[in-house]
């Protein structure tokens, strides 16, 4: 996407009175939130809170309830189809052994815009080997994707959304099970994307990072308990009413980690 061609608005996301139950099972109730472009999100919630769910919401994977989504000023129909946003969902919901290359994931990034073919020209290879560099997996561009570590993997999300020129970048956990050294690489790479205008919403166990990585966060237990600054989100009261009672850092990625999965 050109300059000229990226969205005009500032607000990246904008999500209201959002509904989502999975039969009697109240996913998410009554969410309402923003993101602004150029700025990166980070949504906290124990399992089960409703991330995992709000994702897929704002991607289309499922049906909301009640409620209304729109990204970049347009519907988020649109905006999909426009390739606006990427999204990286949890490791455990990707086939790993699925038998295609590091350079062909990320080459899907740009499916929606090559036509029925899906013959990739000059063009959109060269797109394909710029965001294999950024990520620094340009010489693994023919492993197998299965057969990448796990940060390794992650990254090769982002640079699918490199690729597609995404200007939303939807991670559902990208730091799980990744070593120090990936969660740095990652978090330097997630600040440039930042720094270059696109936006980030990313759910995340580790709240320790998140004053360093995040400019804003969200609170979310089915529904948004707070939104803000991290420092004025992650209260000890706030806190407490997403996790229980008297949490520490160390105590609340525990719980996060250690919860039920219902939808998270």
């Amino acid at each position: 996407m050109t300059a000229s061609a990226a969205p005009s608005t500032r607000r990246a996301l904008d999500v209201r009175n959002l509904g989502v139950r999975y039969g009697e099972v109240q996913a998410l109730d009554d969410v309402s939130m923003t993101l602004d472009a150029a700025r990166i999100c980070g949504l906290i919630g124990v399992n089960g809170s409703g991330k995992s769910t709000l994702f897929k919401a704002l991607m289309g994977l499922l049906v909301p309830g009640t409620g209304s989504v729109e990204l970049f000023g347009r519907s988020a129909a649109s905006a999909r189809k426009q390739g606006l946003a990427a999204y990286m969902p949890q490791a455990e919901e990707v086939d790993w052994t699925f038998p295609v290359s590091v350079s062909d994931v990320v080459a899907m990034g740009l499916y929606g815009r090559l036509g029925p073919s899906r013959r990739l020209r000059a063009p959109d290879r060269a797109a394909v080997e710029d965001a294999l560099g950024r990520v620094g997996l340009a010489d693994l561009r023919r492993r197998q994707i299965g057969q990448l570590s796990g940060g390794q993997r992650k990254r090769v999300f982002i640079a699918r959304s490199i690729a597609q020129d995404a200007r939303l970048l939807l991670l559902d956990e990208p730091f799980a099970g990744v070593d120090q050294a990936s969660e740095r690489t990652m978090t330097a790479l997630l600040k440039t994307l930042r720094d270059e205008g696109r936006s980030v919403l990313v759910s995340t166990h580790d709240l320790a990072g998140v004053p360093e990585l995040c400019d804003e966060a969200v609170l979310l237990h089915r529904r948004v308990l707070a939104q803000g600054d991290p420092s004025l989100v992650l209260t000890h009261g706030n806190l407490a009413r997403a996790f229980g009672p008297a949490p520490s850092t160390t105590t609340v990625r525990s719980a996060a980690s250690a919860a039920p999965d219902g939808g998270s």
